[in-house]
């Protein structure tokens, strides 16, 4: 019954948010975030809770990162609310018109998908991105994140409803299960009757349970085993500056670099740079027989390490004979999420674009900025690893469906 009376609320909610206009949402987002800032010594309180709570729990402190909220992301999640807010609304966009012999004129409109559910893990960020984009595109969203940040997204969405409310809006725009135990979450995969499409986020194991038992339409957003191959054409300056970044930058995030691929021709004097300056950052390096002979800071990997989105200070490194091995490697144990090739060889980079079969493929630029942020996009409901319907980071066009429209004057089919 808990979950029947929100999904009752939400798909009235979603009703009312497709008849919505763009000023009036536009509106809406903007107090949110004057909201959100106004209550923020609140909520980074409530947030403190959750990371005391993880801290006890003996979580990591790479995912601890993932769960705290500072004064600056809180900053960067208002500001990307904003940014939602100045995007062009997809939302009514008449994406084609055609005349039919019969006189009956065609189109396809843009329209919000409805009411979208959302699973995901210790990312109170999310919270609000999920708000933001779902928002603007009309829908109505219900949120079910995880224990270990349940006093956070209670004090988000509390903000985020009063300020809808206080803006003439269905605050049901926007629900969270405050209830976090599995059988509740396994509930709320077959929710078809309310739900239109579930969006998991989190680790691999999230993901799975989702795509195994949801009776409800899923987008799989990625687990991230991301790879960067140093070519044997590669500026090694621009290799080790690249790869510092890809790993280290933010370690308990889906587009941070788990392995390193590397020609043979350039492993004796790129492994040794590469190494060192890892090493110097007590990041662990599990190689193949190849690289271990290189530098003696690497340990032996085994077959798994390959495939392994490690989420700490670990990485793995694979040398190879050409450019054909790397691709192979790539493809077979990437997760399809992001890739990157460090190369000076114009024909490499573009062979390496083509056949690597992964939503986002760099060349001599960090996997770190596959994000809907960097991407321009405002913000991101996720980055989705599969191929039907949206891949890579997710949007405001990712969150709409179409119909058809059609003008007659009294035709008939004969």
């Amino acid at each position: 019954m808990y979950l029947e009376e929100i999904g009752r609320a939400a798909k009235a909610a979603s009703r009312f948010m497709a008849k919505c206009g763009q000023i009036q949402k536009n509106e809406a987002l903007l107090k949110v975030a004057e909201d959100l800032l106004a209550h923020q010594a609140e909520i980074i309180k409530a947030n403190e809770a959750d990371v005391e709570n993880a801290r006890k729990n003996g979580m990591s402190e790479s995912l601890i990162d993932r769960l705290m909220l500072t004064p600056a992301r809180f900053d960067g999640m208002t500001e990307g609310i904003r940014q939602v807010a100045a995007l062009e609304d997809p939302i009514g966009e008449v994406l084609s018109m055609k005349k039919r012999p019969n006189g009956l004129m065609i189109g396809q409109k843009r329209v919000p998908i409805g009411v979208i559910g959302i699973i995901y893990e210790s990312r109170p960020n999310v919270t609000v991105d999920a708000f933001a984009l779902t928002f603007k595109t009309g829908n109505a969203v219900i949120l079910r994140g995880g224990s270990d940040c349940i006093h956070s997204n209670i004090a988000l969405v509390n903000v985020i409803r009063n300020s809808l409310r206080d803006s003439g809006i269905d605050e049901n725009a926007i629900s969270l299960i405050e209830k976090t135990d599995r059988a509740v979450a396994t509930e709320f995969m077959k929710m078809n009757r309310y739900l239109d499409l579930l969006i998991p986020r989190g680790g691999a194991g999230l993901i799975r349970n989702v795509c195994e038992n949801a009776t409800v339409p899923v987008i799989e957003t990625g687990t991230g085993n991301c790879h960067i191959y140093v070519d044997k054409d590669a500026d090694l300056k621009k290799a080790v500056s690249i790869i510092h970044n890809a790993k280290l930058q933010r370690l308990g995030v889906c587009n941070a670099c788990e392995s390193l691929v590397i020609h043979k021709d350039i492993a004796g004097a790129a492994i040794p740079l590469i190494a060192a300056d890892l090493k110097a950052a007590s990041c662990e390096i599990r190689g193949d027989e190849s690289a271990c002979k290189e530098d003696d800071y690497i340990v032996s990997a085994s077959p798994e390490d390959y495939g392994k989105e490690y989420l700490d200070k670990i990485i793995s490194v694979k040398v190879v004979e050409n450019l054909d091995e790397a691709i192979d490697h790539i493809n077979r144990y990437s997760t399809g999420h992001s890739e990157a090739i460090i190369t000076e060889n114009y024909d490499a980079a573009q062979r390496f674009l083509e056949e690597i079969d992964s939503a986002c493929v760099y060349v001599n630029a960090s996997t770190r900025f596959t994000d809907g942020f960097m991407f321009g996009f405002g913000a991101e409901i996720g980055i989705s690893t599969q191929k039907l319907h949206a891949r890579g980071p997710m949007g405001l066009l990712a969150l709409t469906s179409t119909k058809y429209i059609i003008y007659g004057n009294g035709q008939i089919r004969e």
